[in-house]
């Protein structure tokens, strides 16, 4: 009788360990879905396939992003999603004050440049600096423009 009760409360502690471990690992997980990358790719590809000027915003439910070229990335605490953009390469706008950030918010690229050439410069430039983009925080919308100047034909992304 003396090993039924001690087996008893092996398994009795074992069950008791099990179940705190098991509502540990069922607090860690996300309670809402990842950040929909597919949906921001879509915008900035339905912008990117238009035939004119055109402009685009998408709201953002993350709290980080990460521009490149041909892929956006989206981070928050539900988890890290990716998606690749299909009317590519797009342009990166760089953080801080730039004419491009001009160029992405409404002002025609002659007035924010003095010639197509430096306009060019400026969109290979953003370009470079994306293929090592960093994770950024989103304060805002994504903002989608494409634009056009001379023969340089330009998609523009900022968050």
């Amino acid at each position: 009788m003396f090993d039924l009760t001690l087996d008893a409360w092996y398994a009795w502690i074992g069950l008791s360990l099990t179940g705190v471990a098991l509502v540990g690992a069922a607090t860690g997980l996300p309670t809402a879905p990842p950040p929909d990358a597919g949906a921001v790719a879509a915008t900035i590809d339905r912008v990117a396939a238009a035939e004119y000027t055109a402009t685009g915003e998408h709201p953002l439910d993350a709290e980080e992003i990460r521009l490149g070229t041909r892929r956006v990335g989206l981070r928050s605490d539900a988890g890290t999603a990716h998606a690749t953009v299909a009317f590519g390469p797009v342009t990166p706008v760089p953080a801080g004050d730039s004419p491009l950030r001009e160029v992405l918010h409404g002002t025609p690229p002659d007035r924010a440049f003095r010639s197509p050439a430096a306009f060019r410069q400026a969109v290979v430039s953003a370009r470079a600096d994306a293929t090592e983009a960093p994770w950024r925080v989103v304060d805002r919308t994504l903002i989608v423009r494409r634009t056009t100047w001379d023969d340089v034909d330009v998609v523009l992304v900022d968050a």
